[in-house]
Protein backbone atom coordinates (compact mmCIF):
# COMPACT_ATOMS: atom_id res chain seq x y z
CA UNK A 1 0.00 0.00 0.00
CA UNK A 2 1.45 3.16 -0.95
CA UNK A 3 -0.24 6.11 0.99
CA UNK A 4 0.34 10.18 -0.34
CA UNK A 5 1.47 12.31 2.37
CA UNK A 6 -0.06 15.75 0.33
CA UNK A 7 1.80 18.72 0.34
CA UNK A 8 0.52 21.88 2.13
CA UNK A 9 0.03 23.14 -1.42
CA UNK A 10 -2.22 20.24 -2.17
CA UNK A 11 -4.09 20.57 0.44
CA UNK A 12 -5.19 23.78 0.03
CA UNK A 13 -6.29 22.91 -3.58
CA UNK A 14 -8.33 19.73 -1.72
CA UNK A 15 -9.54 22.39 0.74
CA UNK A 16 -11.00 24.07 -2.03
CA UNK A 17 -12.31 21.48 -4.08
CA UNK A 18 -13.86 19.68 -0.81
CA UNK A 19 -15.78 23.29 -0.75
CA UNK A 20 -17.10 22.81 -4.50
CA UNK A 21 -18.65 19.71 -3.53
CA UNK A 22 -20.20 20.24 -0.33
CA UNK A 23 -21.89 23.57 -2.26
CA UNK A 24 -22.88 21.47 -5.02
CA UNK A 25 -25.14 19.81 -2.87
CA UNK A 26 -26.44 23.09 -1.23
CA UNK A 27 -27.57 24.31 -4.46
CA UNK A 28 -29.02 20.96 -5.21
CA UNK A 29 -30.81 21.11 -2.07
CA UNK A 30 -34.21 22.71 -2.33
CA UNK A 31 -34.50 21.06 -5.81
CA UNK A 32 -35.13 17.55 -3.95
CA UNK A 33 -38.88 17.39 -3.63
CA UNK A 34 -41.30 14.99 -4.36
CA UNK A 35 -41.84 14.85 -8.29
CA UNK A 36 -38.64 15.84 -9.42
CA UNK A 37 -36.84 13.25 -11.04
CA UNK A 38 -33.45 11.99 -10.48
CA UNK A 39 -32.44 12.60 -14.17
CA UNK A 40 -33.67 16.89 -13.35
CA UNK A 41 -31.46 16.53 -10.64
CA UNK A 42 -28.13 15.01 -12.39
CA UNK A 43 -28.89 18.03 -15.20
CA UNK A 44 -28.82 20.64 -12.80
CA UNK A 45 -25.86 19.51 -10.99
CA UNK A 46 -23.94 19.12 -14.44
CA UNK A 47 -24.85 22.65 -15.29
CA UNK A 48 -24.45 23.89 -11.78
CA UNK A 49 -20.57 21.98 -12.21
CA UNK A 50 -19.38 22.94 -15.94
CA UNK A 51 -21.07 26.79 -16.20
CA UNK A 52 -21.02 28.18 -11.96
CA UNK A 53 -18.10 26.40 -10.59
CA UNK A 54 -15.85 25.56 -13.61
CA UNK A 55 -15.78 22.19 -11.67
CA UNK A 56 -15.41 18.58 -13.78
CA UNK A 57 -17.97 15.68 -12.68
CA UNK A 58 -16.01 12.59 -12.12
CA UNK A 59 -18.08 9.87 -12.06
CA UNK A 60 -19.14 10.87 -15.79
CA UNK A 61 -17.78 8.82 -18.25
CA UNK A 62 -15.67 7.23 -15.21
CA UNK A 63 -14.43 3.32 -15.99
CA UNK A 64 -12.68 1.30 -13.51
CA UNK A 65 -11.55 -2.50 -14.47
CA UNK A 66 -14.77 -4.16 -15.42
CA UNK A 67 -16.95 -1.44 -15.76
CA UNK A 68 -18.66 0.15 -18.55
CA UNK A 69 -18.51 3.47 -18.35
CA UNK A 70 -20.69 5.64 -15.70
CA UNK A 71 -23.30 7.54 -17.70
CA UNK A 72 -23.90 10.20 -15.13
CA UNK A 73 -22.67 13.25 -13.42
CA UNK A 74 -23.49 12.32 -10.27
CA UNK A 75 -24.63 9.16 -8.07
CA UNK A 76 -28.71 9.16 -6.76
CA UNK A 77 -29.42 5.70 -4.57
CA UNK A 78 -32.93 5.63 -3.24
CA UNK A 79 -34.48 3.89 -0.88
CA UNK A 80 -32.86 0.01 -1.06
CA UNK A 81 -30.59 1.60 -3.51
CA UNK A 82 -27.10 1.75 -1.82
CA UNK A 83 -24.87 3.50 -4.04
CA UNK A 84 -24.03 4.11 -7.52
CA UNK A 85 -27.72 4.79 -8.33
CA UNK A 86 -27.95 5.94 -12.01
CA UNK A 87 -30.46 9.39 -12.35
CA UNK A 88 -33.02 8.60 -14.73
CA UNK A 89 -36.74 9.03 -15.06
CA UNK A 90 -37.76 7.79 -11.50
CA UNK A 91 -39.58 10.57 -9.76
CA UNK A 92 -39.14 11.66 -5.61
CA UNK A 93 -41.62 10.50 -3.61
CA UNK A 94 -43.04 11.53 -0.50
CA UNK A 95 -41.28 9.18 2.24
CA UNK A 96 -38.47 8.25 -0.11
CA UNK A 97 -34.83 8.29 1.38
CA UNK A 98 -32.21 9.76 -1.07
CA UNK A 99 -28.12 9.46 -1.57
CA UNK A 100 -26.71 12.62 -3.58
CA UNK A 101 -22.59 11.28 -4.08
CA UNK A 102 -20.71 13.88 -5.55
CA UNK A 103 -17.14 14.37 -7.01
CA UNK A 104 -16.06 17.42 -8.55
CA UNK A 105 -12.58 17.56 -9.94
CA UNK A 106 -11.09 21.60 -9.75
CA UNK A 107 -7.45 22.29 -10.89
CA UNK A 108 -7.09 18.26 -11.22
CA UNK A 109 -7.93 17.95 -7.48
CA UNK A 110 -10.96 15.74 -6.85
CA UNK A 111 -13.91 16.44 -3.85
CA UNK A 112 -15.88 13.81 -3.16
CA UNK A 113 -19.03 14.36 -0.81
CA UNK A 114 -22.38 12.66 -0.17
CA UNK A 115 -25.61 13.22 2.09
CA UNK A 116 -28.82 12.11 2.51
CA UNK A 117 -31.67 13.60 1.53
CA UNK A 118 -35.56 12.86 3.18
CA UNK A 119 -38.41 13.35 0.92
CA UNK A 120 -41.63 14.75 3.15
CA UNK A 121 -42.27 12.07 5.75
CA UNK A 122 -40.20 9.46 6.21
CA UNK A 123 -40.92 6.28 8.01
CA UNK A 124 -39.58 6.21 11.48
CA UNK A 125 -37.11 3.42 10.93
CA UNK A 126 -35.50 5.25 7.71
CA UNK A 127 -35.38 8.89 10.05
CA UNK A 128 -33.71 6.68 12.67
CA UNK A 129 -31.27 4.81 9.77
CA UNK A 130 -30.36 7.94 8.27
CA UNK A 131 -29.90 9.61 11.72
CA UNK A 132 -27.68 6.64 12.92
CA UNK A 133 -25.60 7.07 9.86
CA UNK A 134 -24.58 10.62 10.23
CA UNK A 135 -23.85 9.47 13.80
CA UNK A 136 -21.67 6.74 12.34
CA UNK A 137 -19.31 9.09 10.08
CA UNK A 138 -18.94 11.06 12.77
CA UNK A 139 -17.87 8.83 15.34
CA UNK A 140 -15.05 7.65 12.74
CA UNK A 141 -14.60 11.16 11.92
CA UNK A 142 -13.71 11.27 16.07
CA UNK A 143 -11.00 8.69 15.85
CA UNK A 144 -8.80 10.70 13.19
CA UNK A 145 -5.45 12.07 14.75
CA UNK A 146 -1.94 11.07 14.03
CA UNK A 147 -0.92 7.94 15.45
CA UNK A 148 -4.37 6.41 15.40
CA UNK A 149 -5.15 3.50 13.41
CA UNK A 150 -7.39 3.16 10.46
CA UNK A 151 -9.21 -0.04 12.16
CA UNK A 152 -9.97 2.04 14.93
CA UNK A 153 -12.83 4.33 12.60
CA UNK A 154 -14.21 1.07 11.35
CA UNK A 155 -14.33 -0.49 14.46
CA UNK A 156 -16.53 2.58 16.34
CA UNK A 157 -18.96 2.72 13.31
CA UNK A 158 -19.57 -0.49 13.47
CA UNK A 159 -20.16 -0.92 16.64
CA UNK A 160 -22.33 1.49 17.41
CA UNK A 161 -24.30 0.64 14.51
CA UNK A 162 -24.80 -3.02 15.30
CA UNK A 163 -25.54 -1.72 18.55
CA UNK A 164 -28.54 0.20 16.84
CA UNK A 165 -29.68 -2.93 15.23
CA UNK A 166 -27.99 -2.27 11.43
CA UNK A 167 -25.51 -3.94 9.53
CA UNK A 168 -22.82 -2.58 7.51
CA UNK A 169 -21.53 -3.12 4.12
CA UNK A 170 -18.19 -4.45 3.52
CA UNK A 171 -17.96 -4.34 -0.11
CA UNK A 172 -17.43 -0.69 -0.57
CA UNK A 173 -15.49 1.44 1.62
CA UNK A 174 -13.56 4.85 2.06
CA UNK A 175 -10.81 5.77 0.23
CA UNK A 176 -7.69 8.05 -0.06
CA UNK A 177 -8.04 10.57 -2.77
CA UNK A 178 -6.36 13.53 -4.60
CA UNK A 179 -5.25 13.96 -7.98
CA UNK A 180 -6.90 10.36 -8.52
CA UNK A 181 -10.33 9.79 -7.61
CA UNK A 182 -9.29 6.60 -5.67
CA UNK A 183 -5.85 6.04 -3.77
CA UNK A 184 -4.45 4.30 -0.91
CA UNK A 185 -5.25 3.30 1.91
CA UNK A 186 -8.77 1.94 1.72
CA UNK A 187 -10.86 2.96 4.56
CA UNK A 188 -13.13 0.55 5.92
CA UNK A 189 -16.53 1.08 8.12
CA UNK A 190 -16.16 -2.38 10.12
CA UNK A 191 -12.84 -4.00 11.96
CA UNK A 192 -10.68 -3.95 14.65
CA UNK A 193 -8.97 -1.49 16.77
CA UNK A 194 -5.39 -1.14 16.46
CA UNK A 195 -4.65 -2.36 13.29
CA UNK A 196 -4.28 -1.16 10.13
CA UNK A 197 -2.13 1.53 8.32
CA UNK A 198 -0.62 4.60 11.06
CA UNK A 199 -2.25 7.83 9.97
CA UNK A 200 -0.16 10.69 9.43
CA UNK A 201 -0.45 14.64 8.85
CA UNK A 202 -1.41 14.97 4.90
CA UNK A 203 -3.24 11.87 4.54
CA UNK A 204 -6.53 12.46 2.61
CA UNK A 205 -9.38 10.38 2.38
CA UNK A 206 -13.18 9.59 2.54
CA UNK A 207 -15.33 7.92 5.41
CA UNK A 208 -18.47 7.19 3.81
CA UNK A 209 -20.61 4.50 5.76
CA UNK A 210 -22.93 2.94 4.14
CA UNK A 211 -25.76 1.01 6.72
CA UNK A 212 -28.35 -1.17 5.97
CA UNK A 213 -31.64 -1.65 8.53
CA UNK A 214 -31.72 -5.30 7.39
CA UNK A 215 -28.81 -7.65 6.66
CA UNK A 216 -26.17 -6.83 4.91
CA UNK A 217 -25.44 -8.64 1.71
CA UNK A 218 -25.86 -6.81 -1.81
CA UNK A 219 -26.18 -7.50 -5.15
CA UNK A 220 -25.73 -5.55 -8.17
CA UNK A 221 -28.47 -4.22 -10.80
CA UNK A 222 -28.23 -5.08 -14.38
CA UNK A 223 -27.16 -1.97 -15.08
CA UNK A 224 -23.35 -2.64 -13.62
CA UNK A 225 -23.27 -0.29 -11.29
CA UNK A 226 -26.71 0.16 -9.24
CA UNK A 227 -26.06 -1.40 -5.84
CA UNK A 228 -28.97 -2.51 -3.73
CA UNK A 229 -29.48 -4.72 -0.49
CA UNK A 230 -30.47 -8.23 -1.37
CA UNK A 231 -33.21 -8.36 1.25
CA UNK A 232 -34.73 -5.20 -0.25
CA UNK A 233 -34.34 -3.15 3.63
CA UNK A 234 -33.85 0.53 3.51
CA UNK A 235 -29.68 1.71 2.96
CA UNK A 236 -28.01 5.25 3.75
CA UNK A 237 -24.93 6.75 3.77
CA UNK A 238 -22.87 10.00 4.69
CA UNK A 239 -19.40 11.04 3.39
CA UNK A 240 -16.81 13.46 4.40
CA UNK A 241 -13.59 13.82 2.48
CA UNK A 242 -10.89 14.87 5.39
CA UNK A 243 -7.38 15.68 6.03
CA UNK A 244 -5.04 14.31 8.92
CA UNK A 245 -3.29 17.33 10.80
CA UNK A 246 -0.88 17.79 13.30
CA UNK A 247 -3.51 17.64 15.65
CA UNK A 248 -6.20 15.85 14.68
CA UNK A 249 -8.60 16.19 11.68
CA UNK A 250 -10.01 18.71 9.05
CA UNK A 251 -12.91 17.88 7.14
CA UNK A 252 -12.65 19.27 3.99
CA UNK A 253 -15.94 18.99 2.38
CA UNK A 254 -17.79 21.43 4.47
CA UNK A 255 -20.13 24.75 2.67
CA UNK A 256 -22.45 27.14 4.23
CA UNK A 257 -25.49 24.21 4.36
CA UNK A 258 -23.49 21.42 5.91
CA UNK A 259 -25.08 19.89 8.37
CA UNK A 260 -23.62 20.31 11.46
CA UNK A 261 -21.85 17.79 13.28
CA UNK A 262 -24.84 15.48 15.59
CA UNK A 263 -24.77 14.28 19.28
CA UNK A 264 -22.70 11.98 19.59
CA UNK A 265 -23.43 8.45 22.05
CA UNK A 266 -20.47 9.19 25.46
Amino acid sequence: MSIRIKTPEEIEKMRVAGRLAAELLDYITPFVVAGTTTEELDRLCHAYMTDVQGTIPAPLNYAPPGHSPYPKSICTSINHQICHGIPGERKLKNGDILNIDVTVIKDGFHGDTSRMFMIGQPSVLAKRLVDVTWQCLWLGIEQVRPGARLGDIGHVIQTYAEKQGFSIVREFCGHGIGRNFHEDPQVLHYGRPGTGPKLEPGMIFTIEPMLNAGRREIRQLADGWTVVTKDHSLSAQWEHMLCVTPTGYEVLTVSAGTPPKPELPA
